[in-house]
């Protein structure tokens, strides 16, 4: 029995609403992978009992009075060993933030046992990976898709175009193309993207390096890359000389 609990996920609890922890209480009972070691009502006590209990996932509220699941998520983000986190609120607008922190998964209320069963099994998945090294840059982004978070990793990523202060980010090639606003600032999120992957050619667009098949010089001072596609986007003034450089110009 002991080896058995031992091979779960000792499992934190952390919300304000009491309803709502005991709801979480009764699908947790139901996962063969979780074993529940406790509950928390505020980020204080979440992070005292994650002192004490030392659990490997924390499902995390993101929004609570005084110290808010973000709060605690950074708090646990300095320490060299720290448990899985994966937020579970009612707020889809937290997701890019979340992320940053290296969150394992983004769950919106109300939970669905189904939802929080594919949020584990990323969490085991994590817990697996030995010698991971965390990076300074996004890896996936989560966008808001009917009623949960859908996962895009930023490698699928060929371009990015501003919408005020949203952005439309463009996914995959030919009868699989698709697009998806997500609520950030194209500056916001060009700080958090690899620049040897991703480069900004427009105050308006960032597109994925390896998508750049060549460079077009249209005459008067203006130029432009050329896509794999075969569309030619203009490159800004600004942002000519760093466009220049990635082509050794």
């Amino acid at each position: 029995m002991a080896e058995e609990t031992a091979e779960k996920l000792r499992t934190l609890i952390v919300d304000d609403e009491p309803l709502a922890v005991e709801r979480m209480q009764v699908i947790c009972s139901k996962l063969d992978d979780l074993a529940v070691v406790g509950t928390a009502s505020d980020g204080a006590q979440a992070l005292r009992l994650i002192e004490a209990l030392t659990p490997d996932l924390v499902l995390l509220d993101m929004t609570m009075p005084e110290v808010d699941g973000l709060s605690v998520a950074r708090k646990l983000a300095s320490q060299a060993e720290r448990p899985a986190v994966v937020f579970v609120t009612a707020h889809d607008n937290y997701a890019v933030e979340a992320f940053d922190l290296d969150a394992v998964d983004y769950v919106l209320k109300p939970v669905k046992p189904e939802r929080l069963e594919r949020a584990i099994k990323r969490a085991l998945a994590r817990r697996g990976e030995e010698g991971r090294e965390d990076s300074r840059w996004l890896e996936e982004l989560w966008i808001p898709h009917r009623s949960e978070l859908i996962r895009i990793a930023t490698s699928e990523v060929g371009r990015i175009d501003a919408e005020r202060d949203y952005v439309r980010l463009h996914v995959g090639d030919g009868d699989d193309a698709r697009t998806y606003l997500l609520l950030q600032t194209i500056a916001g999120l060009e700080k958090r993207l690899d620049p040897a992957k991703f480069i900004r050619i427009h105050r308006s667009t960032i597109l994925r390096r390896d998508r750049i098949t060549g460079l077009r010089h249209d005459g008067l001072g203006v130029w432009s890359v050329e896509m794999e596609d075969g569309e030619a986007l203009r490159i800004g003034r600004t942002y000519l000389p760093k466009v220049k450089a990635m082509a050794g110009r």
